[in-house]
C-alpha cells in the first residue's frame, strides 16, 4: 500500500461531516399531517425555500421532509464553491434572447452576496472566504477555450472579471504548466456542512417543521406520501436534486451524475509557500473532464472531479463510498497541478450525486393548477444556484396564492422550463459512460498534440450529451 493511501477514510458521507460531526437526526413524521406548503428534500434548495417563504409570510405552516438528515446529499458533499455559474445560460439566451440571459446572470452574481449576507445576519460561521474564482488553462487548447469563455462572460454583463497570463497566474497560485487563467470576484469558498447546519437551525427558529429520517416515496397533487403518513398541502415542492430518480414516476427526469472528492492532510507553511494560493480563490480548470478545488479554512486542499460518472439504473452511492481507482485518479490530478505535493497524504475520499436534466439546464417551476413545484438540475453549480432557485420558488408560491405578484425573479428565463426525459436503460448508462470516456480522451489528445483548437472528440461528446 502506498504511503499516501494509508488511513484514507472512504465515504462516511463526506470529509465535511467528519470535520464538523454528523448531526443528531431530527424526529421523523409522526403520522398524517397537513400544512400550507410541504417541501420534499432537506438540502440547500428545500431549506432556502422554507427560509424565504417563512420570512415573506410568517403565518405559513411549512413542513420539510428529508429521507436521511438535512444535507445528506449534495449539500453536504460538494466542493464548497459558492459562485455565479449557472447551468443552461447559453441555451436560455437562444430560447429567450440575450437580454433575458443577462438578467439571469446578473441574478446569479447577486446571489453570491445574498448567501453571504444571510450567513452573517443569522450569525453562524460557515468558513466563508470571498476570494473569487480562478480558472486555469494548462494547454494551448485550454487557453483558447479560456479566452473564449472570458469574452463570453463579458458579453453577459460581467465587467469585473480579469484575464491573466502565465506570470500573473503564478503570482496567485503556482499550478504546473499553467499558461493563463481568468478570475471573477463573484465567488467564495465555504464549508458546505456548516452552511447547511446553520441554515437548518435558522429555519427551525422561524417555526418550520423539519422531519428527518422520513423518505418520501411519492409526490402528487396536494400530498407527499411517506411510510409514516401523508402530508397534505396546497403546495408540494420537490427539492430532491440528484435523488429525484428515486421518486415514483421520476426515474428518467434528472440523471444522478456522480462526482467524487478527496481532501489532503493539512499542508505545512513551507508547502503553501511553494504553491501560493494565499487568496483562497476557488480553483478550476478548462479541461473537458474538469476539476474543482478549494483551500480549506484549516489548510487542506479539497479537490473533486467526475470519477465514475453514473451508476446503472440511476442508482446512488452508499454514504459516499468511492472506488479506489477514482481516489487514485483524483490524486493524480492533485499532483499534476502541484508536483511538490507528491508525498502528501490523502485523508478522506467521498462521492455524491448531482441532478442533470437532459438538456443540462437548471430550472424552477410551479404548476398553479396542481400546486406542484420543483427546482434543481444544477449540474454541479448548486451551492449558489439553490439560493436563487429557492427565492424564485418563494415568489412563485406567493404569486400563485395571491399573496404577491410577478417579480424580477419570476420573470427569469429558467422559470417554467421543460425538457424531455432521459433515455431508458441501457442507453442512458452507455451514453454517459461513453461521453466521459470521450471527454477524457479529448483531454489526453490536447495535452499530447498541443493543438490550439479543441479536440473534435469533445465536440462529438457535446452533441451526445445534448450540450451543443
Amino acid at each position: 500500500m502506498s504511503s499516501w493511501t494509508s488511513g484514507v477514510v472512504n465515504g462516511g458521507v463526506s470529509f465535511w461531516y467528519a470535520d464538523d460531526g454528523l448531526p443528531v437526526v431530527r424526529e421523523p413524521l409522526g403520522g398524517d399531517a397537513s400544512a400550507d406548503v410541504v417541501i420534499v428534500g432537506g438540502g440547500y434548495t428545500g431549506l432556502w425555500t422554507a427560509y424565504y417563504l417563512k420570512q415573506a409570510a410568517p403565518f405559513l405552516r411549512i413542513t420539510v421532509l428529508e429521507q436521511k438528515f438535512c444535507g445528506y446529499g449534495a449539500s453536504g458533499r460538494n466542493g464548497g464553491w459558492l459562485y455565479n455559474g449557472i447551468a443552461g445560460r447559453d441555451r436560455y439566451a437562444k430560447l429567450h434572447g440575450r437580454d433575458a440571459a443577462v438578467r439571469l446572470q446578473r441574478a446569479m452574481n447577486e446571489t453570491v452576496d445574498e448567501v453571504i449576507r444571510v450567513v452573517e445576519a443569522e450569525g453562524f460561521d460557515a468558513d466563508v472566504h470571498q476570494g473569487g474564482v480562478l480558472e486555469v488553462a494548462r494547454t494551448p487548447a485550454q487557453l483558447a477555450r479560456l479566452r473564449a469563455f472570458h469574452e463570453a462572460e463579458l458579453a453577459f454583463g460581467e465587467k469585473d472579471r480579469e484575464l491573466y497570463g502565465a506570470r500573473e497566474t503564478a503570482e496567485r497560485i503556482r499550478v504546473a504548466d499553467a499558461v493563463g487563467s481568468v478570475w471573477t470576484p463573484h465567488g467564495a469558498a465555504l464549508h458546505p456542512v456548516k452552511l447547511v447546519k446553520g441554515l437548518a437551525a435558522a429555519v427551525e427558529r422561524l417555526g418550520v417543521a423539519v422531519h428527518e429520517a422520513t423518505p418520501v416515496t411519492e409526490i402528487g397533487q396536494g400530498r407527499a406520501v411517506t411510510p409514516y403518513g401523508t402530508v397534505r398541502a396546497p403546495y408540494v415542492l420537490r427539492c430532491t436534486e440528484g435523488f429525484t430518480a428515486a421518486l415514483k414516476g421520476q426515474r428518467r427526469t434528472w440523471l444522478p451524475m456522480n462526482s467524487s472528492m478527496i481532501v489532503t492532510e493539512p499542508l505545512s507553511e513551507r508547502q503553501w509557500e511553494q504553491i501560493g494560493w494565499a487568496g483562497r480563490q476557488t480553483l478550476g480548470d478548462m479541461a473537458h473532464a474538469y476539476m474543482y478545488a478549494q483551500r480549506t479554512a484549516d489548510g487542506r486542499i479539497a479537490l473533486g472531479g467526475r470519477g465514475v460518472p453514473y451508476r446503472f439504473g440511476s442508482r446512488t452511492d452508499n454514504d459516499g463510498s468511492t472506488q479506489a481507482a477514482t481516489v487514485a485518479a483524483l490524486r493524480e490530478v492533485l499532483v499534476g497541478f502541484f508536483p511538490s505535493l507528491a508525498g502528501v497524504r490523502v485523508e478522506h475520499a467521498w462521492s455524491g450525486v448531482l441532478g442533470v436534466p437532459r438538456d443540462w439546464c437548471a430550472s424552477v417551476s410551479l404548476d398553479r393548477s396542481s400546486g406542484l413545484g420543483w427546482a434543481g438540475g444544477y449540474v454541479g453549480s448548486g451551492v449558489a444556484t439553490a439560493n436563487l432557485a429557492a427565492r424564485t420558488l418563494c415568489d412563485l408560491v406567493q404569486q400563485a396564492s395571491g399573496q404577491g405578484g410577478s417579480t424580477e425573479l419570476t420573470a427569469l428565463p429558467w422559470v417554467g422550463h421543460r425538457v424531455r426525459r432521459w433515455e431508458p436503460e441501457p442507453l442512458r448508462w452507455l451514453g454517459v459512460q461513453g461521453m466521459y470516456a470521450v471527454y477524457r480522451a479529448a483531454d489526453r489528445r490536447e495535452a499530447v498534440t498541443h493543438s490550439v483548437g479543441s479536440s473534435r472528440l469533445a465536440r462529438v461528446a457535446d452533441r451526445v450529451a445534448g450540450r451543443g
